[in-house]
């Protein structure tokens, strides 16, 4: 158990690094669905990012009402 928690933070902590390299993390004033989700899945993808993994997601957010 204590080595599956283990790689699962090894994991992560590389996918933030390869999310760091490619500046997601720049402090920008146009945050929105998109990048978020694709900071989160960058994260999730880990060390696949360094294999030629390149995840990117696009989305739209409802706008509220008038």
């Amino acid at each position: 158990m204590r080595i599956g928690t283990a790689l699962l933070v090894i994991w992560l902590v590389i996918g933030a690094l390869a999310a760091g390299q490619r500046h997601y993390f720049d402090d920008d004033s146009d945050t929105d669905c998109s990048n978020l989700a694709t900071i989160a899945v960058t994260i999730v993808a880990g060390p696949l990012n360094y294999v030629g993994v390149n995840p990117k997601i696009s989305c739209k957010a409802p706008e509220p009402s008038k």
